[in-house]
């Protein structure tokens, strides 16, 4: 046998381990992504879904198309994001506001019942007066309204009923007295006219 046919058959087996070498290595590869649990698997599929659609919007960031494209959505999600502040600011400010003034509405309550007691000292009467008509000027300003209760019918949106009483010459569910008025912010009830029903 000449020296050229042994190195040739040398090469080939060399070849041929390699080519064994090469196949249980791959054999190794599978077995291990075979014994990854699920997760990792997803994971990785996940990652690379991910890269090529950065990919993709690499390649449209690239062209003027898609340059254009990326800044009209990113102006729309600009513009919408101010939108939904601006009505969160206006809703937390509302909110706000009928708060303070539901805590200032047991000083009208007592403003009321003090101009309801008889008193001779005029002077006096006259005081708790000018303060009743600067406090309602000052609900006025702040947009604060009262619901207008006496002799209107029941509206559970607007009045509480806690009394009943049987009367003849009243209407159905018509309101013959309120115990406590009622007040709105716009049109939001901040507080419910406490009244007493007949019929």
């Amino acid at each position: 046998m000449s020296d050229e046919k042994k190195t040739e058959e040398v090469r080939e087996e060399a070849a041929e381990a390699e080519t064994e070498e090469e196949k249980a290595e791959e054999k190794k590869a599978e077995e291990k992504k075979a014994e990854e649990p699920k997760e990792e698997k997803k994971e990785r599929k996940g990652k690379a879904k991910e890269e090529k659609a950065e990919a993709k919007e690499e390649k449209k960031a690239e062209s003027p198309q898609g340059a254009s494209d990326a800044y009209l959505r990113l102006l729309a999600e600009y513009d919408n994001y101010r939108k939904r502040s601006q009505k969160e600011k206006d809703s937390l400010y509302a909110d706000i506001k009928a708060d303070t003034v539901t805590k200032f509405l047991p000083v009208y309550d007592n403003l009321v019942r003090a101009l309801n007691q008889g008193t001779e000292d005029e002077a006096y009467r006259k005081g708790v007066e000018m303060i009743m008509n600067q406090f309602c000027q000052t609900l006025e300003k702040l947009g604060v309204t009262k619901t207008e209760s006496l002799g209107q019918k029941f509206d559970p949106k607007f009045h509480n009923a806690v009394m009943h009483v049987d009367d003849e010459e009243k209407g159905e569910n018509e309101i013959v007295e309120v115990f406590q008025e009622g007040f709105m912010l716009g049109e939001k009830v901040i507080r419910f006219a406490m009244v007493k029903v007949a019929n």
